[in-house]
């Protein structure tokens, strides 16, 4: 008895978890204009933090709210179906990177009619999809009835159908190879799932990643002409003044100018902060952008050339004046200024180091707080020498004396801007399916540049500034040598990994290059390079091939929450080891619009009453998820045995929490070794 109630109780909680939703009501309503000419009202009122998509969204985004009249000559159509604005919010998505239009609490849509037939029938459906903040319904079809009756028309009784006498049990065989009831349910579980709150942890450490590379960027900008030259001047402006030493004084305030020097860039922080308090997606709204992701490009672009020595990129004069002459008030107030006309007459060179902080912080989490942390970095990089030489001043005589290499630095740059460019256009490339950037030519741009830049090492490509290359110096080769081991190393990308039928990918690269599977000539449609499948008996068969368990993962193209999961939680390590080496990946697209095959277009009774059609593999899967697991939000992850017939453990949804993702994944994989050596008789019980 106590075994029963433990299954009952197991069964009941898998049954709560996932069942079916409903946070959108429809309403139909008329009103009479006169001569004929009617309204017909379709209204929507949807749960809290529910939201319902607009009828114009832009092709591989969300998919929009339509609506399918079936023609007659009984009625015409004035016009499209217009969407009232009440309610109505536009902004750009950060997950599908464009702007998308979708309404909260309420929503109404109106098609003017023209009636030509005493006895009219309007009928018809509509498609929509609505999400929350972690789950998106699979897209829904809505029927409408209209009746023209006595001049005056009304809102129909719609018949859904009575559940029609189909072999449902055969239709399930035929579909998915399986009936709902062959799926059984486990009742084991496993120790030490306990949430990992390591949230702040993981935001504190990359926030310490952007001040690293903040720091990285600063030296960096120490290295070029505009500012390697002012150290030295600008140590000795404090150490001495009017021929007399004066270092105590003068070195209190060469330490408070490399505090200002820090200061001034945390200022150029803030106004992110006021944007990011305003509105929390602005900086990932301005990253995810298409036409800042273009414009970019052009930046970096212009950066890089500007760093070969074509031409100068200054600010206006008037600003380095205003600064000089704040700097003749004397005391604090005059080393202020002195550190902001430093950040002025520099920005040739720290413009575009800073420009790549900027953007690359940009296209990270953690809002504002990152951008800060970076500028921080970049602050404290450029102003500490000046402190740490002001304090010991005889390490002056150990620096290297201004010439030629500084310009050499300075190209170097160029060349490592002109590459990152190319990732902001692979951005846009990627959002629009332009099909330009894919990895082949991604790649061969960067072993380009990258040759480009060993030559100039070894003295073959000159530019503008640069002073005569007599003889090589052991540095000049050692780097020129590391950089083609680079090169080499991105003609590697080239190599075809023969698991997953793609490019192998390049970890340094991580980020950067588009996904391998885009690809013009070994294409893979499944996420980080993933070996997949997008049918379920291929995967079943190919499961108990290699005797690896099964995910299934119920998605959609248009899923909000399914994107993020891919993009963010898939590529961690261990998770990404679970999913390439230790499970079969199944992923079924509820919103697939490709045609079934005629054989499986079948008329087949809903869950909760009525029937539909299954007229392309989104209604396939659609119904299979509903059917099977009692659920029609996505993401849903369900883990099962080789042979698809034993649920591992308990399904889970949108689960952000890498650690918690990741015990998930753990938790079947033990189940699954655990029962192994023992009949399944004895640890799964039927539904």
């Amino acid at each position: 008895m106590k075994r029963i109630a433990l299954i009952l109780f197991l069964f009941c909680g898998f049954y709560l978890q996932a069942q079916i939703i409903e946070p959108v009501k429809w309403k139909f309503d008329t009103k009479a204009l006169g001569e004929d000419r009617f309204e017909l009202l379709f209204i929507a009122t949807m749960d809290d933090k529910w939201a319902l998509y607009s009828q114009f969204v832009d092709e591989g985004g969300p998919i929009p709210t339509t609506f399918e009249f079936e023609e007659n000559e009984d009625f015409e159509l004035l016009e499209a179906v217009v969407e009232l604005e009440e309610n109505k919010v536009t902004k750009l998505d950060p997950i599908f990177d464009m702007v998308v239009s979708k309404f909260f609490d309420k929503a109404t849509f109106v098609q003017h009619v023209k009636i030509k037939n005493p006895e009219a029938v309007i009928k018809g459906y509509l498609t929509f999809q609505a999400c929350d903040d972690e789950k998106c319904l699979m897209p829904t079809d809505v029927p409408f009835e209209f009746r023209y009756a006595a001049s005056t028309l009304k809102v129909g009784s719609v018949d859904m159908g009575e559940p029609v006498d189909v072999d449902t049990d055969g239709i399930n065989q035929l579909l998915y190879g399986m009936s709902p009831e062959d799926i059984l349910k486990s009742d084991q579980s496993c120790e030490g799932q306990a949430r990992n709150l390591a949230t702040n942890v993981k935001q504190t450490k990359s926030l310490w990643n952007i001040f690293g590379l903040g720091i990285l960027g600063g030296l960096l900008a120490l290295l070029t002409p505009c500012v390697f030259p002012m150290i030295p001047l600008t140590v000795s402006f404090f150490t001495k003044k009017n021929g007399k030493n004066t270092s105590s004084s003068g070195l209190s305030k060469a330490i408070l100018y490399g505090v200002f020097i820090l200061l001034v860039y945390l200022i150029l922080s803030i106004p992110f902060h006021l944007m990011d308090s305003l509105n929390p997606d602005i900086l990932n709204e301005i990253s995810t952008n298409v036409v800042l992701n273009i414009i970019f490009f052009l930046i970096f672009v212009f950066f890089a050339f500007s760093f070969f020595g074509y031409y100068e990129l200054t600010l206006p004069s008037s600003w380095t004046m205003q600064t000089t002459k704040g700097e003749s008030v004397g005391g604090i107030i005059g080393v202020f200024f002195m550190a902001l006309t430093l950040a002025i007459v520099s920005f040739s060179c720290t413009g575009p180091i800073l420009g790549s902080l900027l953007a690359g912080s940009l296209t990270t989490d953690g809002g504002a707080w990152q951008l800060t942390a970076g500028m921080g970095g970049f602050g404290v990089a450029l102003g500490l020498p000046f402190a740490l030489f002001a304090a010991f001043p005889g390490w002056l005589n150990s620096l290297p004396k201004s010439g030629g290499w500084l310009n050499t630095v300075k190209v170097v740059l160029g060349f490592l801007e002109l590459a990152l460019a190319f990732k902001f256009l692979s951005n846009a490339d990627l959002v629009k399916h332009w099909g330009i950037l894919k990895i082949e030519v991604f790649l061969g741009i960067w072993i380009i540049t990258f040759a480009g830049l060993a030559l100039y090492i070894l003295g073959k490509i000159k530019f503008p500034h640069d002073s005569p290359v007599r003889k090589l110096s052991f540095f000049r080769i050692s780097s020129g040598v590391l950089i083609i081991a680079f090169v080499v190393y991105l003609a590697s990308g080239f190599r075809i990994n023969s698991d997953t039928g793609t490019y192998k990918s390049l970890t340094l690269l991580s980020g950067l290059a588009p996904p391998v599977g885009y690809s013009y000539f070994l294409p893979n449609e499944c996420p980080n390079d993933l070996n997949c499948f997008k049918d379920l008996k291929e995967g079943i068969a190919y499961a108990e091939k290699v005797n690896k368990p099964i995910m299934i993962d119920f998605t959609g193209y248009a899923c909000v929450n399914c994107r993020k999961m891919e993009e963010h939680v898939w590529p961690d390590e261990t998770i990404n080891n679970y999913l390439k080496d230790d499970y079969v990946l199944i992923s079924l697209y509820v919103d697939d619009k490709r045609t079934l095959p005629q054989t499986e277009q079948l008329m087949v009774n809903r869950i909760k009453g009525g029937t539909r059609q299954l007229e392309n593999y989104g209604h396939k899967w659609a119904h299979f998820q509903t059917q099977f697991f009692q659920t029609n939000s996505q993401p849903f992850y369900v883990l099962l045995t080789p042979d698809g017939r034993q649920v591992l453990n308990q399904p889970v949804g949108y689960t952000p929490d890498e650690s918690d993702y990741a015990a998930f994944l753990n938790c079947g994989l033990e189940i699954f070794k655990q029962n192994q050596a023992e009949s399944p008789e004895l640890n799964f019980s039927v539904n």
